[in-house]
């Protein structure tokens, strides 16, 4: 697959086939900074931090998780794109909520794993994360 590619998409939420969307897909030819600046050209950008706080979202330039914003006829899309060393996996929401609850469970994973400096009094499960801890930074504007 292409670094970047237009196809129909199933969003996670509402299971809606949506034409002709801009999707992420793996990018081993360079850096992972060489991908953010690529992706920047499709209207994508990575989430650098996540919370009220705005911990650590990823590990740069090793692993991201990017968003996006769109729209067709029937209203707004979300899109996340996780990258790992260069493994990249797209996803789609219809609702922003969805969306956050996403980006949300990635920063967890990340946090609870010790990939990404995260709260000290992290919950069990993703499910269990506290409101602050679901949101963007106050520090940014995420779709």
């Amino acid at each position: 697959m292409n670094a970047i590619t237009i196809k129909t998409v199933t969003t996670e939420d509402t299971g809606e086939s949506i034409e002709g969307v801009t999707v992420l897909g793996d990018y081993h030819s360079n850096t992972g900074y060489d991908w953010m600046e690529l992706i920047g050209e499709h209207g994508w950008a990575v989430i650098p931090s996540w919370g009220c706080d705005g911990w650590d979202l990823g590990q740069w330039p090793y692993v991201m998780v990017a968003g996006t914003r769109t729209a067709d006829a029937i209203g707004n899309l979300f899109g996340m794109a996780t990258y790992c060393e260069g493994d990249v996996k797209t996803t789609f929401y219809r609702t922003k909520a969805k969306f956050w609850d996403a980006v949300s469970e990635q920063a967890f994973f990340h946090w609870k794993n010790g990939q990404a400096h995260g709260p000290d009094d992290l919950p069990e499960a993703a499910a269990e994360l506290p409101s602050r801890y679901r949101i963007p930074s106050m520090y940014q504007n995420v779709a």
